[in-house]
């Protein structure tokens, strides 16, 4: 960690000791766009595709989807993944789609998709390029989000290739100034008058206009605080901090403007002058206004959690802006974080997303899809309606699973409220892979109103999933991890006293309802003899 012009006396005690954290990730309500309560269901391109991917294949994929019942079953997106753009962009330095696989471009190809019932989807990175190095949108979030809505895209997949984190240091700051937008003077505020929090500390410099600056508000661990920042009246002004050059690294600070967080980033400086100045917009109302100055970026989760939010709201903003431009409907993008686990997007998602991949890329191995069964299983509390845990795309059909392997990813997946995402190559899959996809009782599990996940309630050779459902149903699960032939039996009463899963049914004479496999029902034991791999489902009320 450097010093940053840190006071020597905090900076060794932050050392040895730490400091505490007085100035965390803003808390913001969750992520809402109104798209879908239930998870997403449609296609994806890349686990079958790969970057082999042009909009022939894309409009043979739509038309084998409609034609086989998919987008009656609820199969309703069609995502292309990375590669479907062009690695240049177009004069206005917008995203294209590859001028060769997809030459009549995006909005045609969204046009033809649309005219089927389906939705399109897009994808991009979180960084400066994709993970195949093409074009990507950190830094051009309102840029890219403009195109994807003027587009007519319905469903965004942002992943985390190339990132480049925020900074988190901040900058030596001396002064803010407000001026009114449209007006040449505004009104400056020096450092002395802010109440300083946490590391934060004066600094003697007798080269700036009050003779001494701000240090110490770097990682979380510093703020400063002007409460009495004047606005002649509501509306629009420019924010401008006055800072001191130091360190030639970049820097990051977050402006709090009576509870609303705006961004600003500052880029390696030259050191030619002493001083600098970096502005934003910010909305004040009338009489006094608070602002706060921070750096919460202790951690690479603090910088993904801020640039995915940045994503989200231009996303917001972009579909707001084009519908009330055509004087149309919106159509609201669904946002799906890439950044497989690394950073518990389970504990930040719903406040930047839709959905958030739980873990690393799947492949059609089956103790690789058991291994993210075990990871994405044990957050079940973390599922809520609109927003969802995402263990990555169905291979259901892909490589060499078995029908017992394929029916029962197909199984976790309904019952985890997983989005239904095919990987598949839909126009030339068998009958058999096919009845799994569309097994309705299946995917009235996922896609129940209730929207909550199922938890596992016993743990083994053969695991117990139980996932409540509206109208006080419950929908349960056996699933033989095992590379053996398993027994089991369960008693129902393990259902009414989970706290989470609380069932309700006839004591005496629970209803016991098969959805796949065969399932034997005593009194409140029902009992299953699985194959190696098998699954066994049904629904109790």
């Amino acid at each position: 960690m450097k010093r940053n012009n840190m006071c020597p006396f905090c900076y060794i005690r932050n050392l040895l000791v730490g400091a505490k954290k007085v100035a965390a990730v803003p808390e913001i309500e969750k992520y809402e766009t109104g798209v879908r309560r239930t998870p997403l269901m449609g296609w994806s391109s890349w686990n079958t595709f790969r970057n082999h991917i042009d909009e022939d294949l894309i409009l043979e994929t739509a038309e084998a989807m409609k034609e086989k019942g998919l987008l009656d079953a609820g199969y309703s997106y069609v995502n292309l993944d990375d590669c479907w753009q062009s690695n240049v962009r177009d004069e206005n330095g917008d995203l294209q789609g590859d001028l060769a696989t997809f030459p009549s471009g995006i909005k045609p190809l969204v046009e033809k998709i649309n005219a089927m019932g389906f939705k399109l989807g897009l994808y991009s990175s979180n960084g400066t390029l994709t993970c195949e190095d093409l074009p990507a949108s950190l830094g051009r979030e309102r840029q890219d989000a403009q195109t994807l809505a003027e587009w007519g895209v319905e469903y965004f997949k942002y992943d985390f290739c190339h990132n480049v984190p925020l900074s988190s240091y901040a900058p030596l700051i001396w002064a803010v100034t407000v001026t009114e937008k449209g007006e040449k003077q505004g009104q400056r505020y020096l450092c002395s008058n802010a109440v300083l929090e946490g590391l934060a500390r004066f600094m003697p410099d007798k080269g700036l206009e009050g003779k001494r600056y701000v240090s110490g508000l770097d990682a979380g661990k510093g703020k400063m605080v002007f409460k009495n920042v004047f606005a002649r009246k509501s509306g629009d002004y420019v924010l401008t901090l006055n800072i001191k050059k130091h360190g030639r690294y970049p820097k990051f600070v977050i402006a709090e403007v009576n509870g609303t967080p705006y961004e600003i980033n500052f880029p390696d400086q030259k050191h030619f002058q002493h001083t600098a100045r970096f502005q934003t917009v910010v909305r004040l109302e009338e009489g006094n206004n608070e602002i706060k100055l921070y750096n919460p970026v202790a951690s690479g989760k603090d910088s993904a959690i801020l640039q995915y939010r940045k994503m989200a709201y231009a996303l917001k903003a972009a579909t707001k802006n084009v519908a009330e431009k055509r004087n149309a409907p919106e159509k609201p993008i669904l946002f799906s974080i890439c950044e497989w686990g690394f950073r518990k997007p389970w504990l930040w998602g719903d406040t930047a997303g839709n959905m958030w991949r739980t873990t690393p890329d799947i492949r059609p191995i089956w103790p690789w899809i058991k291994l993210i069964y075990s990871r994405n299983v044990k957050l079940f509390e973390r599922s809520s309606a609109g927003h969802f845990n995402d263990p990555d795309m169905l291979e259901v059909g892909n490589g060499k699973l078995s029908y017992d392997r394929n029916m029962s990813h197909f199984a976790l997946w309904c019952f985890m409220n997983a989005p239904l995402v095919l990987g598949n190559d839909v126009r030339k899959m068998p009958d058999n892979v096919l009845e799994i996809i569309t097994n309705k009782s299946l995917i009235n599990i996922n896609q129940d109103e209730l929207c909550k996940q199922a938890k596992r309630v016993k743990k083994g050779r053969v695991d117990v999933l139980a996932k409540p459902l509206a109208g006080g149903k419950t929908a349960v699960l056996f699933f033989n991890k095992s590379g053996d032939k398993k027994k089991i039996s369960f008693n129902l009463e393990t259902l009414k006293k989970d706290a989470y899963v609380s069932a309700k049914f006839d004591a005496e004479n629970p209803s016991v309802t098969p959805v796949f496999g065969a399932v034997e029902a005593n009194g409140k034991v029902v009992s299953a003899t699985l194959e190696k791999c098998a699954s066994a489902a049904f629904i109790v009320e």
